[in-house]
């Protein structure tokens, strides 16, 4: 609740908790595969791209969101990995209170691009199967330029009034932050007052940023299974749904997350394991797997990487 003379309680730091029932002897060795994780993470969206900013011929839409997409998990993994690796390594909880705001934000901001980029990768290959002729006027690259600033604009836009929507709230309870790194609905439970609008704007957000794009991604692919199967020749649907797969990877990899976190929390009670476990997955998963998918299956990419190894072994 309020202090008398009707200020906020803010604590000045939060604790983050590491993987619940784990020890710090635990704890201390699972730094290493996170570290691990994180310099994958790091390189092979780095990779692609500068693979993708090379090679003129892969200044295409669905190459160009590609390095939107990577760019996205590249600042998404620097948020989060290197403070929960230093938790592990070190033991040391606190995160202060404003930091932990900022990152709160930035994972949520950089989720929702992520999301509306991958839409926009959905809507690609909808056109490119389903409208083909269509495909090179319709997804220019002026376009694709817009369809990036829309995705950077909504993040910001729809997430930025959340720091503030938690700094309304006094924190005059418990100040352990149960996952290693801070969300808006792990915040939210550790306020003493009433926290109405932060549960009411955090559902309108997640419905209508991810629950939308979610949406309209899986009414595109009714859409492109439809006209694949209308296809005369075995082989040309089968080719033509090859073109697919990375993407519903990058998809399956980013929503099933997503959408088993969110469940967990609205089921309510306190966090628990498994809330700790699907929000670790949903984060950071899709940095490391995405560009690991994208390498094996797409063939330029994938040759672009053999000759950098041919001619780095010369």
């Amino acid at each position: 609740m309020d202090t008398p003379n009707g200020t906020l309680v803010h604590p000045a730091y939060f604790l983050l908790v590491g993987i619940p029932g784990l020890g710090l002897n635990v704890h201390f060795w699972l730094a290493f595969p996170l570290c691990f994780m994180y310099a994958l993470a790091t390189l092979g969206n780095l990779a692609m791209v500068l693979i993708i900013r090379v090679e003129r011929r892969l200044h295409e839409p669905m190459y160009l969101l590609l390095a939107m997409l990577s760019t996205i998990d590249l600042v998404l993994s620097s948020v989060t990995m290197p403070k929960m690796a230093s938790l592990f390594l070190t033991g040391i909880q606190e995160i202060e209170f404003n930091v932990c705001l900022a990152q709160m934000f930035l994972i949520h901001a950089l989720s929702a691009m992520e999301s509306a980029v991958l839409l926009a990768m959905a809507f690609d290959r909808f056109v490119a199967i389903c409208h083909p002729l269509r495909h090179a006027s319709v997804l220019t690259g002026p376009t694709i330029t817009k369809i990036g600033l829309a995705a950077l604009t909504r993040g910001f836009v729809f997430f930025f009034p959340l720091p503030f929507i938690l700094k309304r709230l006094s924190y005059c309870q418990t100040r352990t932050v149960t996952h290693s790194f801070c969300l808006h609905q792990d915040i939210m439970k550790l306020s003493c007052t009433d926290t109405t609008v932060n549960v009411v704007y955090g559902l309108f957000i997640i419905l209508s940023v991810m629950g939308m794009d979610s949406l309209f991604i899986s009414f595109s692919y009714i859409l492109i299974l439809r006209a694949v199967l209308g296809l005369s020749s075995r082989g040309a649907a089968l080719k033509a749904f090859n073109t697919c797969i990375s993407h519903l990877c990058a998809v399956l990899v980013f929503y099933v997350p997503l959408i088993g976190l969110s469940v967990v929390h609205r089921l309510g009670g306190p966090t628990s394991l498994l809330h700790v476990i699907m929000a670790n997955i949903y984060l950071l998963l899709p940095p490391v797997v995405n560009p690991v998918v994208y390498g094996a299956k797409t063939k330029e990419i994938r040759s672009r990487v053999l000759r950098m190894f041919s001619q780095g072994g010369r």
